[in-house]
This record gives C-alpha cells, sequence and structure tokens, in this order.
C-alpha cells in the first residue's frame, strides 16, 4: 500500500538567542490511508511544530515530506495553499474561527474560496453532520466551546480531505465536552475513510487510535496503543 503521507528525515531548529534548539531530529514518518495515528508526548516536546510541517504551515530545515506523492518542498506557496485546500483538513485547539461570520459562512469559506458549487448547501450539511443544524446563524462568540470546535470540524471536512490534522483539539474544553469532541472526530473520519493525525498529551486518547508514537527530546518512537 502506498503510504498517504511520509515524512522522510524532518529536522528543525529554532533559535532561542545564541542557542540553537533541535526541536526535530531526523523524523521519520510513515500513514496509510484510513489510519488513526496519535502523536503522543509532553507540552513543547515539538508536536505542534510536527503537525505543522505536515500542513506545510512550516517548513523543516532538512528533510522531505510528501502527501499524496506530492513533495510540499517542490511547490509554489500558491500551490501549496491549494492543495492543502483540498487535501488537508486541521483542527487547532484555539478553533480559529473568523469572528465576524456565522457558523454557516465560516464553514463555506474553504468552499468559496475553491469556488466549489453551491457552497452553503454542501456547509449545511457538514454542520448537520456534526450536530449544529440548529445553529446555522449563530457567531462564535455565541457559541459554546464545544460548539466552536464543532464547527472547526466541520469546516476541517468540508472540502472532503484525505487528512485531518487535529492539534490537542479537546483541549479547551472540559472533560465531557472533549470527550463527545473526540469521539464525533473519531466516527467521522472513520465514516469517511479520512486519515486522522491526532497531536495529543493524553494517553487515553492515544489508545483509541491504531498506531501512537511519542515524540521525546525531538526523536519519534513509535508504540503500539496499548504500549502507550
Amino acid at each position: 500500500m502506498q503510504p498517504l503521507l511520509q515524512l522522510k528525515k524532518i529536522t528543525k531548529t529554532f533559535h532561542q538567542g545564541e542557542q540553537c534548539v533541535e526541536v526535530l531530529k531526523n523524523i521519520n514518518l510513515s500513514v496509510n490511508p484510513g489510519e488513526q495515528i496519535a502523536i503522543l508526548g509532553q507540552s513543547g516536546s515539538g508536536k505542534s511544530t510536527l503537525l505543522s510541517i505536515m500542513a506545510g504551515l512550516d517548513h523543516p530545515d532538512l528533510g522531505t515530506i510528501e502527501v499524496n506523492q506530492e513533495n510540499l518542498a517542490t511547490i509554489s506557496q500558491n500551490e501549496l495553499s491549494r492543495f492543502r485546500s483540498k487535501h488537508i483538513g486541521i483542527v487547532f485547539q484555539q478553533y480559529h474561527l473568523m469572528r465576524h461570520l456565522t457558523a454557516l459562512e465560516n464553514v463555506s469559506l474553504p468552499l468559496e474560496l475553491q469556488r466549489t458549487v453551491e457552497p452553503s448547501k454542501k456547509a449545511r450539511e457538514a454542520l448537520h453532520a456534526v450536530g449544529l443544524s440548529n445553529r446555522l446563524d449563530h457567531f462564535p462568540s455565541q457559541l459554546s466551546g464545544g460548539e466552536c470546535q464543532r464547527v472547526a470540524i466541520a469546516r476541517a471536512m468540508i472540502s472532503e480531505p484525505s487528512i485531518i490534522l487535529a492539534d490537542e483539539p479537546s483541549g479547551n474544553l472540559d472533560q465531557k465536552t472533549g470527550e463527545e469532541i473526540m469521539g464525533l472526530i473519531f466516527c467521522l473520519c472513520r465514516d469517511r475513510g479520512q486519515t486522522l493525525i491526532l497531536v495529543t498529551h493524553n494517553h487515553d486518547l492515544a489508545k483509541k487510535c491504531d498506531r501512537t508514537v511519542i515524540l521525546s527530546d525531538g526523536i519519534l518512537v513509535e508504540k503500539s496503543a496499548q504500549e502507550a
């Protein structure tokens, strides 16, 4: 089976004053279509940096990243933006919704940028799938944290991407709401055959994925979900 996502010898260094901090050290990872993978690690371990590189939002100092056999380092910024909008959905911890747009408008926006036919209709269907049919015209300030994250999930999935990248998506929520949100993400990805890469420090969430990789001191070590 051809990997959907492949990282080869990814290295990333940040400069803090005169000091160089190597956050990622020679990272290799292959992810197959439909897999659900957890990237487990403590705060500050480089998990979010790794996810940003997977999304093409950040660039490694060394190494290559391929998504759908496309080398993200060899395409222009405009091509990368178009590629990401079609193939990669991202769910952030902080939601990153547009405050001046309603739930429906936030979810419609990616399709409007792609000039897709009937974006509002598809956005309504996406919001229905996350249980927000009755909140279409509400602004983020009128929604709870859990509802805002549901809008963000609908927006990430609206283009039917092959990969969903989720960065601590339940981190700002209470335990009950967080469990509901994670259950929704797992279920939607599984039903749609989408690959899920989940960044978390929660061992219980990691065990619900097919595989777990642990990022520690910039090095990625693979474990079974049960071992993690």
